[in-house]
């Protein structure tokens, strides 16, 4: 019984963590040498037709510029990579069964007042990343992040946030950041 007490919270934490967490994925042309790529430009057309508000935008374009000026890329009018993104978002509905009993015989006790069913609804944005070849005009990477969204009351979370999104999806770029000492 003891035991089961002890490992309730961490079972809670670890739920907790897992759902709070960002998915990440990528795909790239296996064919390209992306050691050749040593200067970078935001594309425009693309960027301007993401449906999210221009504030967002930027927080999301600084991470990004940020994370390829650490790899030693330089931010240049002609490009050997363009850098588009894509954004999404729908609800989703998770249901759990919070039904923890304790206790021994035929008369279990009920953990608490809300114990049974529990409905979370929420939103799930989705950030795509795309590196185009500039002189091929062709796809050479993508990095795809899906993670919970929250209606932060602090900018500084929101910030935050975001950053957590591009950092995870670049971790995914053949190219690394040099390790600091």
């Amino acid at each position: 019984m003891k035991t089961l007490k002890l490992l309730l919270p961490i079972l809670g934490i670890f739920l907790f963590s897992a759902c709070s967490s960002i998915k990440v994925a990528t795909d790239y042309d296996t064919a390209t040498d992306f050691t050749q790529y040593k200067t970078f430009a935001f594309y425009k057309k693309g960027i301007d037709k993401v449906e999210i508000s221009d504030l967002d935008k930027r927080r999301i374009l600084k991470g990004i510029e940020a994370e390829l000026i650490a790899r030693g890329y330089t931010k240049s009018e002609n490009p050997d990579i363009l850098v588009s993104i894509f954004a999404k978002s729908r609800q989703k509905v998770n249901v759990y069964n919070d039904n923890f009993m304790y206790g021994y015989g035929w008369y279990p006790y009920y953990y608490g007042p809300n114990s049974g069913v529990r409905v979370d609804q929420y939103t799930e944005g989705t950030l795509f990343i795309d590196f185009i070849d500039a002189e091929k005009k062709q796809l050479a990477w993508q990095g795809i992040g899906s993670g919970a969204l929250n209606n932060y009351k602090s900018v500084e979370k929101k910030e935050a946030k975001i950053r957590q999104f591009v950092e995870e999806i670049m971790e995914l770029y053949p190219i690394q950041k040099p390790e600091t000492k």
